[in-house]
């Protein structure tokens, strides 16, 4: 053990330290540092939850990314068929990183009630389609499944249900347009089997899932014909790189396009979030730091008899400083403790119990308060605190260079 490391100890340890001038100085100085870290966890884990809850909403109902013909089309209506006779169909074998692709079609219709109509999207899905995602969004009811034969049922959402007064097992008519105006639209009868609520209005609002038979009869399409596909990836992180291979992958008469391409307003608005963070980051650890800097100047005022009579002893400046940062070091790790104990427990309340909730659900899409707890981002953060008041910490301990050994002696 080196003496600088044991005179340290001593100091901490020793009860005039604990009811010194300095102690409740150093007690803000640990309080602010544990604040700090409290305030920064909660920034983080609630930033990247509401990135990640939004996005796998969007994803859900969309797949990270989407193939179709190559037009001009910008509504949510499915113009172009598609063969699904594609060599990366079923699977796509030649790109990793791809979880899963599904055809799927869609047509713009009007719902018609007696005393109502609203407009939708009906969403023609197949035997391929994997629920999974849709699974943790159905509050009523089933899934249907849709293995060849034409299937009247479908699953809707409670934003639909509750505007049309739709319940459960309800039957309901809707019309779809022809290719000419003139002509007698497409009516067809469908029945509710399951109600989801995905929190996001904009695809609450429009999008019901169906048979996608449906689309291809009424637009007159053959069996293998279908509207677009959609492609679902492992990790969200490879989507520009992986978009950028199945577009390699794939005819030149198909376009591609990613889910932050398609809902691009969305996602610069979840970025927002990240300046947020950091901003919140940077001001903790600055204010944490400037704390730390006043206790240890205190520290130091305080220990000046104890400086000069070290130097007079033959101790080095560097050695003397030593001291002093290995205290400071001890009131760092201190406040990073209790920071993180106090900071990952509300996460953890938060995310077991769900106590906050957004005051407007419909802004944020989500209604309770997301968090999103990371082993990456909590040592990351931990280690830069710490570098980053350590290195704060430098600039008073250069003080003690300044202290001479007979004045400090004699200092009262």
């Amino acid at each position: 053990m080196n003496y600088e490391f044991f005179i340290a100890k001593r100091i901490i340890g020793s009860k005039s330290y604990k009811s010194s001038v300095s102690a409740p100085i150093i007690k803000i100085g640990i309080a602010a540092i544990t604040i700090g870290i409290v305030v920064m966890l909660i920034a983080i884990a609630t930033g990247l939850g509401l990135q990640k809850k939004v996005r796998e909403k969007v994803v859900a109902f969309n797949g990270h990314i989407t193939i179709n013909e190559f037009n001009s089309n910008e509504s949510n209506e499915s113009i172009v068929p598609i063969s699904v006779t594609q060599n990366f169909y079923p699977k796509f074998n030649n790109v990793d990183g791809v979880k899963h692709i599904q055809a799927v079609a869609t047509k713009f219709g009007i719902v018609r009630t007696e005393t109502d109509f609203e407009g939708i999207v009906l969403k023609g899905v197949g035997a391929d389609y994997d629920w999974t995602y849709i699974q943790d969004f159905l509050v009523e009811g089933e899934l249907p499944v849709y293995e060849g034969k034409l299937s009247n049922d479908v699953v809707i959402s409670s934003y639909l249900a509750n505007r049309l007064g739709f319940k459960l097992n309800d039957t309901f008519q809707v019309v779809f347009k022809k290719e000419s105006i003139e002509d007698i639209p497409f009516q067809r009868r469908f029945k509710i089997v399951g109600i989801f609520n995905s929190g996001f209005q904009d695809i609450d609002k429009n999008f019901m899932i169906g048979d996608i038979s449906h689309i291809q009869r009424m637009n007159k399409w053959e069996s293998n014909e279908i509207g677009n596909f959609e492609v679902y990836l492992n990790d969200f992180t490879e989507l520009s790189e992986i978009e950028q291979q199945i577009r390699n992958q794939t005819p030149s008469f198909l376009d591609t396009q990613t889910i932050e391409e398609k809902f691009d307003t969305t996602f610069e608005w979840i970025k927002i979030f990240d300046n947020n963070t950091y901003g919140i980051i940077a001001i903790m650890i600055i204010v944490a730091g400037i704390n730390m800097i006043t206790a240890l100047l205190v520290l130091i005022l305080e220990r000046t008899q104890m400086i000069g009579i070290l130097k007079a002893l033959g101790s080095s400046n560097w050695s003397i400083r030593k001291m002093f940062l290995y205290n400071a070091t001890y009131l760092v790790c201190l406040g990073l403790f209790w920071g993180n104990l106090i900071g990952l427990g509300l996460l953890f309340a938060q995310q077991k119990f769900g106590v906050l909730k957004f005051p407007d659900p419909e802004q944020y899409y989500v209604s309770i308060i997301p968090v999103h707890i990371g082993l990456d981002y909590i040592i990351l953060l931990n280690i830069g605190t710490f570098i980053a008041c350590f290195l704060m910490l430098l600039i008073p301990s250069i003080i003690i260079t300044k202290i001479s050994p007979v004045k400090a002696i004699r200092f009262e």
